[in-house]
């Protein structure tokens, strides 16, 4: 069988988080009133400390591009990961990818950012594919919804299994690199975990598990 590489977006491949990217680029475009930075601040806090209900934050999140054409919103989203994300990749990453590649591992991105954010990262990074949470949608156009799971958290276990499984990939000898606590559930997963500049809880539980911690600044 086969060994994935699997990878985190926000505060791994990149080093930083990208929601609050986001709310600074629509409060520079003067679409986000200070009620929504307030409230999107409280969402990233709870999101560090792993206690963030994601369904009511994601439901919230995508209540603003509900309506939207996928390709406005491929193209909205395209313009604010070239201009805020890209400069932000950790240089680790990259080698880290590379890595994989030359062990003849798959490299794939496993995020709860949107599908279209996604498309970027595989892009830059040179990635295989990605998994990341799907937006339902009426034909061309977003409903506002989403499938569940979201892939996150222990979401994330069942996007992956669903992967190896259609891949030929063993988890036991495959690898998940991710900077969250909330990512714990993945982590005991696969048979290689990574922890990447780890928020304080994680990097206790990877000291506690013996587990790698890398830095790819």
């Amino acid at each position: 069988m086969g060994v994935a590489a699997f990878f985190d977006l926000d505060k791994t491949l990149i080093t930083e988080n990208g929601a609050r990217l986001w709310m600074q680029r629509e409060r520079k475009l003067g679409r986000l009133g200070l009620g929504r930075i307030v409230q999107g601040t409280f969402y990233l806090a709870l999101y560090h400390f792993g206690i963030l209900d994601i369904d009511a934050a994601m439901r919230k999140a995508i209540a603003t591009i509900k309506g939207l054409t996928t390709e406005e919103v491929r193209n909205e989203t395209r313009a604010w990961y070239q201009e805020y994300m890209a400069p932000n990749a950790a240089p680790g990453g990259f080698r880290a990818v590379e890595w994989h590649k030359k062990q003849g591992h798959k490299t794939v991105l496993l995020t709860s950012s949107s599908p279209y954010a996604s498309e970027c990262a595989v892009e830059q990074f040179g990635l295989d594919g990605a998994l990341s949470s799907h937006y339902d949608l009426d034909g061309d156009r977003l409903t506002g919804d989403f499938r569940s799971p979201l892939c996150y958290g222990a979401g994330k276990i069942e996007y992956a299994q669903e992967y190896a499984k259609g891949n030929g990939i063993d988890l036991d000898e495959s690898y998940f690199y991710t900077d969250s606590i909330s990512d714990l559930p993945m982590l005991k997963v696969v048979g290689h975990p990574r922890v990447v500049q780890p928020d304080p809880r994680l990097r206790r539980e990877a000291v506690k598990r013996g587990w790698d911690i890398v830095d790819w600044k």
